[in-house]
């Protein structure tokens, strides 16, 4: 395929179950996203580092559970009522400690969608013990919630998000490239996207396709 060069061309997140890498340190939350029904208590707290695939999941489970997904931080102004009419993903928990509005909103928003016999995930960057919710009845409630953890990438997970990141930007890197990258960057799923971006605004202020040298380029000014 030809690399597009000069274009700002839109940037499409592929977010389908399908486009979700299954690597050691993500297969068990992977699974417990794709056996939902059998969730304790209907409910999930995902956890993993910033970019370690938590939106990802939360799509794909919404699309298995026909669910809805609102941040953390709408919460304050959201119709608690209406959320609680399906199933729900509540991403970014920890961003609402100590909003007392806010808090109060979830503890109210978990009680009646469980009683409504509906399936909740909540997402986070932190473990829950680090998520400072001051709000001590949904502090017990999250804690009493079964988790699973996205763990920092390997090499073969880190290949594949690379390969993703790039692919969203319409970007079709050169063999070398992608072991380059690997070879020289922080390793991290947050590193794997700035890094995507730069590379991918270098290439269009240039007009050059993202090679090993553009990418050196790029990796030296981040330096």
């Amino acid at each position: 395929m030809a690399q597009q060069l000069g274009l700002a061309l839109p940037s499409r997140t592929a977010l389908g179950r399908e486009d979700f890498f299954i690597a050691p340190s993500n297969a068990i939350a992977a699974a417990m996203i794709d056996g939902w029904r059998t969730w304790a208590g209907a409910k999930l707290v995902l956890t993993g580092p910033q970019g370690a695939g938590k939106t990802h999941l939360t799509h794909v489970w919404a699309n298995l559970a026909n669910a809805r997904i609102i941040d953390a931080n709408m919460l304050e102004t959201a119709d608690i009522p209406s959320l609680c009419q399906g199933n729900l993903a509540v991403e970014n928990v920890p961003d609402i400690a100590g909003r007392d509005r806010a808090e109060t909103a979830l503890f109210h928003l978990h009680n009646l969608l469980l009683a409504e016999r509906h399936s909740l995930l909540l997402t986070g960057t932190a473990p829950i013990g680090s998520w400072n919710l001051m709000l001590p009845d949904l502090t017990s409630r999250m804690r009493a919630s079964p988790t699973a953890a996205l763990e920092a990438p390997d090499d073969v997970l880190l290949t594949a998000v690379l390969v993703k990141l790039l692919a969203d930007r319409q970007l079709t890197p050169k063999p070398d490239l992608i072991p380059y990258l690997l070879r020289r960057m922080d390793r991290s799923f947050a590193a794997a996207g700035k890094l995507v971006a730069a590379l991918d605004k270098a290439s269009l202020a240039q007009k050059k396709p993202v090679t090993r040298g553009l990418a050196a380029q790029v990796l030296d000014n981040d330096a």
